[in-house]
């Protein structure tokens, strides 16, 4: 069992027996995490954040102010999650029908950002490195690296790694100006290269 030593959480946070948070966390004001959820280390949540039973944060997640995380989700490392963005677990929800044994999942990869107010309809994936921008309402799968806006969010793009729109040549190849690194499309997908 972790000790509250091995992460910081504020007075006002709510924290159910049951979870694990991983060393160096920080949990902001009104935060609540529930029994069975899993927070990686180094992970920051933000104020008035709700992080519900069998969610799974990796390493080095930034969950902003307003967030509601679900049952049924699950973000690998490095994920940015920005203010008031929202996932959902249920397609047809109806306050007379339990509808618990239905949940379905969300995976979002690794280094991935969803921006603020977006929302994430439940049993999409969002891509590695995928940027969602601002507003959007996620209703498909995002590739990795694609960027996605608006409702319904549609890809008007790639980005790279390092976080900017990648603009590729007549063979396929952008590089990332800030970073250097190189990406390639091929068949549909953007794969780094170097």
């Amino acid at each position: 069992m972790q000790t509250m030593a091995e992460f910081f959480a504020h007075e006002t946070a709510v924290i159910d027996e049951g979870c694990v948070i991983g060393k160096g966390t920080k949990i902001w004001h009104f935060s609540h995490i529930m029994t069975g959820a899993t927070v990686g280390n180094a992970c920051n949540i933000g104020q008035n954040v709700v992080i519900s039973p069998g969610v799974i944060l990796g390493n080095n997640v930034k969950v902003q102010n307003n967030v509601s995380i679900y049952t049924g989700v699950t973000c690998d490392d490095d994920v940015f999650l920005g203010p008031s963005c929202v996932f959902t677990n249920v397609t047809n929800p109806r306050s007379a029908v339990n509808r618990k044994e239905q949940y379905a999942k969300t995976h979002v990869g690794t280094g991935a950002s969803i921006g603020a107010n977006a929302t994430i309809v439940c049993g999409h994936d969002i891509g590695k490195f995928a940027f969602i921008g601002a507003g959007a309402v996620v209703t498909k799968n995002v590739p990795d690296y694609a960027l996605f806006v608006g409702n319904p969010a549609i890809q008007i793009g790639w980005m790279s790694e390092f976080g900017h729109r990648l603009k590729f040549d007549e063979n396929g190849i952008a590089v990332c100006l800030e970073s250097g690194d190189k990406y390639l499309f091929e068949s549909g997908e953007v794969k780094k290269i170097s």
